[in-house]
């Protein structure tokens, strides 16, 4: 990999900013002053800049704690993202929401630049199970949760496959449930949908896992910590 890529990809700079510190011979491989940005280097070689080591590394993996108001995208003419909530150091290139949350949902979202993880955590025959919890307009009761668990065929024909309901509070006075709820999939707003078509609205709605990847109850709204392969595997 040439010396002027490794650096841009870890936030050293842009290639352009990566080419000055270069001209200023301030940028080592080995304890060697680089001279061209077209010098090729290793990912176990000593790089430093300015006497700083910069270790590579391909794949970075963030959870975050998505607040209301934010998009899950990687960017947007008019609104907020997901990436605007990073520090300008872990910007890395192609990182990404894996999959997404709407924009007033809340909850867990892994970022990542690793594709083929991304894959593995989205694809439905992968069976990655995503749970939510959520305050309904409406009380859920055990014929929801029988609903639910066989398998909902939407009003547009969406088949959805079976989700597992746990009700943790009903409230007939005030018309509104608690709920949490395990789905396999991740169709366009699926959990609004499948309460609409059971004559109920969700009023907030916050993801506190995926898979066995479970949301730190210290992590706040807006928040995000850097984690390993290891760990999300």
């Amino acid at each position: 990999m040439r010396i002027d890529k490794y650096l841009a990809n870890m936030n050293v700079g842009s290639r352009k900013e990566v080419h000055n510190l270069i001209k200023k011979k301030i940028v080592t491989v080995n304890g060697e002053v680089v001279k061209t940005p077209k010098e090729q280097v290793k990912e176990e070689d000593q790089v430093a800049v300015d006497g700083e080591k910069v270790a590579y590394q391909q794949y970075h993996y963030f959870l975050l704690n998505k607040p209301k108001g934010v998009i899950s995208a990687t960017e947007d003419k008019s609104q907020k993202t997901v990436l605007s909530l990073l520090k300008p150091k872990d910007r890395y290139k192609d990182i990404a929401p894996v999959g997404r949350l709407d924009k007033d949902t809340t909850g867990l979202l892994l970022l990542t630049n690793d594709g083929a993880l991304a894959h593995e955590l989205l694809a439905p025959n992968k069976h990655v199970t995503k749970k939510y919890r959520a305050r309904i307009a409406g009380v859920a009761d055990e014929e929801t949760v029988k609903v639910f668990a066989s398998g909902m065929t939407l009003g547009d024909g969406t088949k959805l496959k079976p989700a597992e309901l746990k009700i943790l509070m009903q409230d007939k006075e005030s018309d509104q449930s608690e709920i949490e709820i395990e789905i396999q999939e991740g169709k366009y707003h699926q959990i609004k949908r499948m309460f609409g078509a059971v004559g109920m609205k969700v009023i907030e709605l916050d993801r506190i896992s995926m898979g066995k990847l479970v949301l730190p109850a210290t992590l706040k709204r807006g928040q995000y910590q850097e984690i390993t392969l290891k760990e999300i595997k």
